[in-house]
C-alpha cells in the first residue's frame, strides 16, 4: 500500500512539474516584448512599442543605421511620420513582424516609404551596380499596418526594383499598396488588405513593369481592389485572390479589378486574372468585378488606340451590376469563367475588336434565387465592336433584357457551338450585323407560357446561319 501511494505521489509531482513548465512557456510566448528578449536589437535605439510612445524618431533611426533587418518583436509601434527607407543611403532594409507586431500610424502618408533610384526598364543591362549592391528586393513580412489618421496609408514604393510584401495586414488605410512613379518586379503575396478609404493595391500614374499579387484577401476598399490609372504598366498577374466589395454607395463608380487606360500614351496591357473569386457589391453606383477602359491616349499621328492582351480565366463573377465590362479594348481572352447575378449584365463589351469569349457559364442557379437576388439580369450584351469570337458560351436564365445574347452594331462575330436557354424576350438577337456568322447553337425556351422567340434578326447583313438547333419559327425584320 505504501509502495502504491509512493508511486501516485510521484505522478502527481510529475505532472505538476509538467503544467508548471507548459504555464511558464506560455507566459514566455505570450508576455509583451522587453529589452531582454532574444528578437529587441531595436530596443537599443530607443524603441518602446506600448503604443503610446511615439516611435517615429527610434525606428527611423535604426533604418538610418543601416541595420538593414527591421525586425519588430511583439508589440505596437506608434508613429506620426512616414517611416522612410532610401535604399540607395541605407542600403539593404526589410522590415518583419512574424505576424505579432503593429504599426499605428497616427500622421499622414505612408507607415512605410521604400524610395529608390532605378528608374529604368527591367531589363538587366539598365541597371547601375548600385541598385543590386545596394538596393534589390525592399521586404515587408508578417507586419500588421493600421492607419489612425484619415490621410494615413500603408505602404509607398518609387523607383524600388523587386519590392516584395508578404504575410501583410493593411486596415483603416487609404491606400494599402501605393506604386508611384516607377517601379519594377513588384511581388504582393499571402497578404490581407482589408477595410480601407482608398485603394487595395494602386497602380497610380506609375511606370512598372512585372508585378504579381497572389493569394491575398483584398477586400473593403472603398474605391477599388487593384486599381491601374494612367501610367505605363505592363504585366499584371492576379492569381488565386478573393477580391470581395472594393467599392461603395458612397465613392464613385469603380471596380474590384479596374484598369483604366485614359490619360496615359501608354496605357495598362499585359494582364492575367486568374483563379480568383470576385465579387460584390451590387448596391454600388455601375459596380463592376472586372472593367478595363482601354482606351488610351494616342500620339498626334496615331489613331485610337485599344490596350488589352488580357486573359481572364477560372473565376467566379457575382454580386455587381456588371461582372465584366470592356470598354475600347483589344486582344482579350474570356475562358472558363462562372458568372452569376449580375444585376444589369454578367458581360458587357462595348467598342471593342479581337475578343475571344470560350466556354463560359452563365447561369442563375436557384440556390442564390432569394432576397433580391431575383432582380438580376445576367444578360450578355456586345455592342459596336468588331472581329469578336463566341464559341461554347452557356447562358441560361437571362431575365428583363431584350436578349439572353444580344449582339448590336457589330461586324464579323463567329457565334458557334452555344447553348442560350429559358430568357425573357429572346434567345440571340442580332441586330445591324455584318459579315457574321451563327452555327451549331441550342436555343430554346422550354418554360410554360413564356412566351419569347429563339432568335430574332434586325437589320443584318451577309449573315451565315447554318446548322442551329431552336424551338420556334425565327422572325426576320428588315
Amino acid at each position: 500500500m505504501t509502495k502504491r501511494l509512493r508511486t501516485l505521489g510521484l505522478v502527481a509531482l510529475l505532472f505538476t512539474s509538467v503544467a508548471i513548465t507548459l504555464r511558464a512557456a506560455l507566459f514566455q510566448q505570450s508576455r509583451p516584448a522587453s529589452p531582454d528578449s532574444p528578437r529587441a536589437l531595436l530596443f537599443q535605439f530607443g524603441v518602446v512599442g506600448d503604443g503610446l510612445a511615439d516611435d517615429t524618431a527610434a525606428i527611423q533611426k535604426a533604418i538610418d543605421s543601416g541595420l538593414g533587418e527591421i525586425d519588430l518583436p511583439k508589440g505596437v509601434y506608434r508613429i506620426t511620420q512616414p517611416l522612410t527607407i532610401e535604399l540607395d543611403k541605407v542600403g539593404y532594409t526589410s522590415f518583419h513582424g512574424s505576424g505579432v507586431a503593429r504599426i499605428e500610424m497616427h500622421g499622414a502618408g505612408p507607415a512605410i516609404k521604400f524610395v529608390g533610384t532605378h528608374f529604368k526598364s527591367a531589363d538587366p543591362g539598365g541597371y547601375t551596380d548600385d541598385v543590386w549592391d545596394r538596393q534589390r528586393m525592399p521586404l515587408v513580412d508578417g507586419i500588421a499596418i493600421v492607419g489612425k489618421h484619415p490621410e494615413a496609408s500603408g505602404i509607398a514604393a518609387i523607383g524600388t526594383m523587386q519590392l516584395t510584401v508578404t504575410r501583410t495586414h493593411i486596415r483603416h488605410v487609404l491606400h494599402g499598396i501605393h506604386l508611384l512613379q516607377n517601379n519594377r518586379n513588384v511581388i504582393v503575396a499571402d497578404s490581407h488588405i482589408y477595410d480601407n478609404r482608398g485603394v487595395g493595391i494602386f497602380y497610380d500614374n506609375v511606370n512598372l513593369h512585372q508585378s504579381n499579387i497572389t493569394n491575398c484577401h483584398i477586400s473593403y476598399n472603398a474605391m477599388g481592389g487593384v486599381v491601374s490609372r494612367a501610367g505605363n504598366v505592363r504585366n499584371i498577374h492576379i492569381s488565386g485572390c478573393d477580391l470581395e466589395s472594393n467599392m461603395s454607395p458612397e465613392t464613385p463608380a469603380t471596380a474590384n479589378v479596374l484598369i483604366d487606360c485614359r490619360e496615359s500614351p501608354s496605357g495598362t496591357g499585359e494582364v492575367a486574372i486568374t483563379g480568383c473569386t470576385i465579387q460584390h457589391n451590387n448596391p454600388s453606383p455601375d459596380s463592376a468585378n472586372i472593367r478595363i477602359i482601354g482606351r488610351s491616349m494616342p500620339s498626334r499621328d496615331q489613331e485610337l488606340v485599344r490596350e488589352g492582351n488580357v486573359t481572364i480565366t477560372g473565376n467566379v463573377l457575382s454580386d455587381v451590376q456588371v461582372n465584366i465590362h470592356l470598354q475600347e479594348c483589344r486582344g482579350v481572352a474570356i475562358t472558363g469563367n462562372t458568372f452569376w447575378q449580375g444585376y444589369e449584365h454578367n458581360l458587357l463589351v462595348e467598342d471593342c475588336s479581337n475578343i475571344v469569349v470560350g466556354p463560359n457559364n452563365f447561369d442563375r442557379n436557384p440556390r442564390y434565387n432569394y432576397g433580391n437576388t431575383k432582380d438580376a439580369k445576367n444578360g450578355v450584351v456586345f455592342r459596336n465592336s468588331v472581329d469578336c469570337t463566341l464559341t461554347g458560351l452557356h447562358i441560361t436564365n437571362v431575365w428583363r433584357s431584350p436578349a439572353g445574347l444580344l449582339i448590336d452594331d457589330c461586324e464579323r462575330f463567329n457565334i458557334t457551338n452555344c447553348m442560350i436557354l429559358d430568357c425573357d424576350s429572346c434567345g440571340l438577337l442580332l441586330q445591324n450585323v455584318r459579315h457574321s456568322r451563327v452555327s451549331d447553337c441550342l436555343i430554346r425556351d422550354d418554360r410554360p407560357d413564356s412566351g419569347s422567340v429563339s432568335i430574332q434578326f434586325v437589320d443584318v447583313v451577309e449573315l451565315q446561319f447554318a446548322d442551329n438547333s431552336f424551338a420556334m419559327p425565327v422572325p426576320q425584320s428588315d
